[in-house]
Order: structure tokens, then C-alpha cells, then sequence
């Protein structure tokens, strides 16, 4: 599960936003992710990145530079050495996830929504991404979607605002989101009451991501679970979101 691992390639994509490959077979399911770290020097703690994408030949982990810890990511060069320990959490189960669906992102929230798209059989699937200014990623799920919606907050580009503006989830039987907690928290009240099924998939500061320390837990109506190993992906009608 921890190992260190050889850089193949690692470019930004947008402002502050990396993708970083690792080359190597890995057995991962759609919204699981790993913990990254590069060298032993501080910052102490591993950094929690989503699983972007997997191939036959490499996974991949798109993040957005916020603190040293993805700063130090970002200065990995080809064959460089990172330390990676996974996969973690629980992912989305595949299998339950059918027929007419959305997949909402919110800024880098769409992280780990790109291998669950292209995991996806039997759906047919709308995608809504929403950004601050510019889009990226996108670009990658566009044969596997049927048709894509895109905001930012100065109208740049698509809808001029919030995703949540255009999203009508009585249109779907199940909606997907992952983003700012204030996004999400918009969509599964939205989805709740349609009575539309939703799942989200939670980001919340973790340090060991194993679920020992408790550092990362989210409220549920089954008390408080820890992100990191109960999720991060959760039925959004059991998360109970800050007021």
C-alpha cells in the first residue's frame, strides 16, 4: 500500500493546477485516492489527492497548488521519486450507479469525477462543471458524456455564476458532485427535495488517511464518520452539512 514511486510526468494545466502521473499498474476504484509526499523533510504529513485518471500503463492526480505540501508536488520532474500510499477510502460502487445521470464538479472538484465518468456503463451522463474563470480537464470525458455544461463566475465561459444556477436534478435518477462543501451542500438539498438519489464525494483536511487520527470527520445522521476511511464518498440524504 506504501511505496515510492518514479514521476512520469507532472505539467500544469491550468493556474496553479498539476497533473501528476506515476507510471505502474494500479487496482483502484473510481473516487478512492492516495496519499502523496515528496521527500522526508517537512511539511511532516502526507497530502490526501484524488485519483484523476487510470491506464493500463499509469494513474494520474490532478491537484491544486493551496499550501508546501502541493507546492513540493509541483516541483516534481520526470523520474523524480514521491512517496505514495494506496488506494484509500471507499470509492463509488459502479455497479449501483444507472440510467440517466448527472456528474457535478466544482472547480478542482473535478479531480476525481474524470475516472468515474469513463468508469461509468449503462448511464448516459451530463456533465456540469463549474469554475471561477477558466475550465480544464474537460475536455477528457467528452466522448464519454452526452452533453456538458459549463459556468464561471465572470461569464467567460458557459453560464455566468454558480453550476448549481442550471441544474434541474428532477431531470435525473441519480446526481454526482464533488467541490466546495457550499456547492455540494446546494446540490444534495436540491436532490433531496426532488427525492433525487445523490452521492458526494467529501473533501475535508485529513492528516493520517487511514481513519486513526479523526482529524477529517464529517457529521452524519449515524453520528460522525471519518472521510477518509467511511469515505470520502457518501449517500448525500445520510450527510448533515454546517449551516
Amino acid at each position: 500500500m506504501c511505496s515510492v514511486e518514479k514521476t512520469y510526468e507532472n505539467v500544469e494545466i491550468s493556474e496553479g493546477v498539476y497533473k501528476l502521473s506515476i507510471k505502474g499498474k494500479f487496482n483502484v476504484k473510481p473516487g478512492q485516492f492516495f496519499m502523496l509526499k515528496v521527500g522526508e523533510d517537512e511539511p511532516l504529513l502526507p497530502r490526501p489527492i484524488s485519483v484523476h485518471d487510470v491506464t493500463s500503463e499509469k494513474i494520474s492526480f490532478l491537484y491544486q497548488i493551496v499550501g508546501k505540501g502541493t507546492k513540493l508536488l509541483s516541483k516534481l520532474k520526470e523520474n523524480d521519486a514521491v512517496q505514495i500510499m494506496g488506494p484509500l477510502g471507499n470509492g463509488f460502487d459502479v455497479e449501483k450507479i444507472k440510467g440517466k445521470i448527472a456528474v457535478v464538479s466544482g472547480g478542482i472538484g473535478i479531480a476525481p469525477l474524470v475516472y468515474l465518468i469513463k468508469s461509468l456503463t449503462n448511464c448516459e451522463i451530463d456533465l456540469y462543471a463549474g469554475f471561477r474563470t477558466v475550465d480544464y480537464s474537460v475536455d477528457t470525458v467528452e466522448e464519454n458524456v452526452n452533453r456538458i455544461y459549463l459556468s464561471t463566475e465572470n461569464g467567460k465561459i458557459g453560464h455566468k455564476g454558480y453550476i448549481t444556477d442550471i441544474i434541474n436534478p428532477q431531470e435525473y435518477q441519480t446526481i454526482i458532485c464533488c467541490g466546495p462543501e457550499i456547492m455540494m451542500k446546494k446540490v444534495v438539498s436540491m436532490c433531496n427535495d426532488a427525492k433525487v438519489n445523490v452521492y458526494a464525494s467529501m473533501e475535508t483536511h485529513m492528516a493520517c488517511g487511514i481513519g486513526a487520527c479523526l482529524v477529517c470527520t464529517c457529521k452524519t445522521k449515524d453520528g460522525n464518520k471519518r472521510t477518509c476511511k467511511d469515505g470520502p464518498v457518501f449517500n448525500g440524504k445520510d450527510l448533515i452539512f454546517n449551516d
